[in-house]
């Protein structure tokens, strides 16, 4: 299928290596914190030796250090680690509109977003797996390691569906990640959640996981241009509208609205355990990813 490149966001590809400087501290980020209680067991790992003591298993005893040192030692292992991650994103009309302040879109701001967790859980030797919708799903794959899978991601993040299907399947792709998730998943949504229905497949998913909701946002969420009357046309529905945007009352009602939007989505977000993180257009995505890091440290 043909693909469209997005044209106000540097290709990802040709940015993976700086994206990757900076996401070693976000790959640190990823194991501290609460986040450690998500690492689970996959095997046993040498870690080194320490002197015999009392009660110690004869049969972990290294007899090579012993005859080398004059002394009993035993070696030590540990339970190797493994965090597994999935992304959700949303790549629907409202996320791609260009804002008045010729910024990144959300769309180009949740990409470079997803990018970094992607390349921090390379790093990790962590397991990625992720879904990207728009009306429809249009690119999905399970959790895997390596490198080629991290590429695949950041193909698929930096190129669009020739042609975007209107509305947003966000309910459909949160479950769809639920379905595939078989253990506990670190998993990052990444959307401006205008669209409805994704409450109960958001709670459901949240039960088994740890998830973090980003929502995006611009500067036109807080207050349009004043243009006078414009005819507004409805990215997702079609309905238009010519709405007066140079009327003080109109502004406070348009400020207003969104804010009670942005209010509600966070007390739904903490009340099921969900961690809302706020992401605006006009801020670098690293520093928010080593905030949300740096949070959940600060929990233990």
């Amino acid at each position: 299928m043909a693909k469209r490149y997005l044209a106000n966001n540097e290709s990802l590809i040709k940015k993976a290596l700086y994206l990757r400087l900076m996401a070693e501290d976000i790959a640190d980020g990823m194991k501290s914190g609460n986040f450690r209680s998500l690492y689970r067991g996959q095997g046993i790992e040498f870690a080194g030796v320490r002197d015999y003591m009392r009660g110690d298993d004869i049969r972990t005893i290294d007899w090579n250090v012993t005859a080398r040192m004059g002394r009993p030692y035993i070696k030590i292992f540990e339970e190797e680690r493994e965090l597994q991650i999935f992304l959700i994103v949303d790549s629907s009309l409202s996320m791609q509109l260009e804002n008045t302040g010729g910024r990144r879109t959300k769309y180009a701001a949740a990409a470079e977003t997803a990018a970094l967790v992607a390349i921090a859980a390379e790093i990790n030797s962590c397991p990625t797996g992720a879904v990207f919708f728009d009306g429809a799903i249009h690119f999905s794959c399970e959790p895997s390691l390596g490198k080629e899978n991290t590429m695949q991601i950041l193909n698929h993040l930096d190129r669009l569906p020739a042609t975007t299907v209107t509305g947003s399947v966000l309910q459909n792709a949160i479950t769809a990640a639920a379905k595939v998730l078989r253990k506990r998943t670190l998993v990052f949504i990444l959307s401006d959640f205008r669209s409805g229905g994704w409450e109960k497949p958001l709670i459901n998913l949240s039960q088994k996981n740890d998830v973090i909701a980003i929502n995006l946002h611009d500067e036109n969420d807080d207050e349009l241009p004043s243009l006078g009357t414009v005819t507004f046309k409805d990215a997702e529905s079609g309905i238009k509208m010519n709405l007066p945007t140079s009327s003080p009352a109109f502004k406070k009602e348009w400020r207003n609205f969104n804010e009670m939007n942005q209010t509600r989505w966070q007390d739904f977000c903490i009340k099921h355990g969900v961690m809302p993180v706020v992401l605006d257009t006009k801020t670098e995505p690293v520093q928010v990813l080593n905030q949300i890091f740096t949070r959940k440290a600060r929990a233990r």
